[in-house]
């Protein structure tokens, strides 16, 4: 990754077509207004109904209500009248996070705040929206741009998938973006495979017996299994993973006990694990179970495990994650420009499209440090450079006019 910023924001677009550069006042206007009306996964229906109002303006044909709260726009390009069909993805859910930014757009919803940028998704996708209704003369195909819900948890990409968002007509590639204040503003982070990992979450309870604290022969110390079961599971990545091969076991939590000298009946932990490698979905959940028997066993302790596979890893497609290249290519303008090492451990639901249809995820850095606009995501200051917000939708119209090319 690059951790030098540039001193100033991109302020030449000049790469940046006119029609688009004009869109710049709305799209910071629809952005913040998102951003002050922020809503948890499954419950947008503020930002939906602000959507649906637009894209009604704008004659562009939709649906709503899919996976609840989603929306799926439909605009038919006019140069031949069959061709292939691009999706287009943004999410649009907020996080469970006070805001703590001083700003005329702070969230008006107490404890919910965008804190990783879904705000400028749905932002650029309606810029993208309106731009390619307005140009419908210039490509042969049809987009389909989803907004969908949850991302964050607990996922609206399978719910939308398992709605037949990707049929009728049937997608043939998709493409979707993430800003990234990981990443200065205008630089692409675009790479072929797998881009974010895969993401489990388990939660475990140790089944002891309580006693007093002076008498712990006649225990069963579920807060002992808990520490030795956390120590045991950091030897799975160490021990039983390839070296070759990226992984994380986390345990976020643990909670046990009531007061000094009275030994736990219970401990509950919760935990998380990351991978690339798709050969590994089932050895993590066999491993970790493993473990917590062995050594609850070997204390008399039991356990309830409750083990759930949330997100696959996302993998791009090397066809398409080569045309974002070279579009951006022609569209970003720092210094840093393309970033091919961008893969991170962090994880997202657009995974669940790629494993339909060939695709690719690509990163647009939002961050400017001069700006103090460069706190990391699901932080209560997050905020970024909406200077991206122009260039993310030259990207994916760009990105369009290349695919139907």
């Amino acid at each position: 990754m690059v951790s030098t910023f540039p001193s100033s924001s991109t302020e030449n677009l000049s790469n940046v077509r006119l029609q688009i550069r004009s869109l710049q006042p709305q799209l910071i206007e629809w952005r913040r207004g998102i951003h002050q009306k922020p809503e948890l996964g499954f419950q947008e229906k503020l930002t939906a109904e602000f959507i649906s109002r637009k894209l009604q303006a704008w004659g562009i044909e939709h649906q709503t209500g899919i996976a609840e709260t989603g929306i799926v726009v439909i605009i038919k390009g006019e140069k031949s009248q069959y061709g292939k069909v691009l999706g287009i993805r943004a999410d649009m859910d907020a996080l469970p996070v006070q805001e703590e930014n001083e700003v005329s757009y702070c969230s008006q919803h107490d404890g919910v705040m965008h804190a990783c940028g879904h705000d400028g998704h749905t932002a650029i996708a309606m810029g993208t929206a309106y731009y390619l209704q307005q140009h419908r003369q210039d490509f042969a195909g049809i987009v389909k741009i989803i907004f969908q819900p949850a991302e964050e948890g607990p996922g609206g990409a399978k719910p939308m998938i398992e709605a037949g968002v990707l049929k009728n007509p049937d997608v043939d590639a998709m493409i979707g973006l993430h800003l990234w204040n990981d990443l200065p503003v205008g630089t692409v982070g675009v790479r072929p495979g797998a881009l974010l990992a895969a993401v489990d979450f388990f939660n475990c309870t140790i089944l002891g017996k309580g006693g007093h604290g002076a008498l712990p022969h006649q225990t069963i110390d579920s807060l002992v299994v808990a520490a030795q079961i956390v120590n045991a599971l950091q030897t799975i990545v160490a021990r039983n993973v390839n070296p070759l091969d990226s992984a994380v076991v986390t345990i976020g939590e643990l909670h046990a006990g009531t007061r000094m000298n009275v030994i736990a009946d219970t401990a509950r932990m919760t935990g998380a694990v990351r991978y690339f490698n798709t050969d590994l979905a089932g050895f993590f959940k066999q491993r970790i179970e493993q473990i917590i028997a062995g050594v609850c066993q070997s204390h008399g302790a039991n356990y309830d495990l409750e083990y759930i596979n949330l997100y696959p890893p996302v993998i791009n497609n090397p066809g398409i994650a080569e045309l974002v290249r070279n579009v951006a290519e022609s569209v970003v303008e720092t210094p840093v420009n393309i970033v091919p090492e961008c893969q991170i451990m962090g994880s997202e639901d657009m995974s669940f499209f790629l494993q339909e249809v060939p695709g690719c995820y690509f990163f647009l850095g939002s961050a400017n440090a001069a700006k103090n606009l460069n706190y990391p995501h699901h932080h209560p200051r997050f905020d970024f450079d909406e200077t991206a917000l122009v260039m993310g939708v030259e990207m994916f119209v760009r990105c369009v006019e290349k695919y139907f090319s």
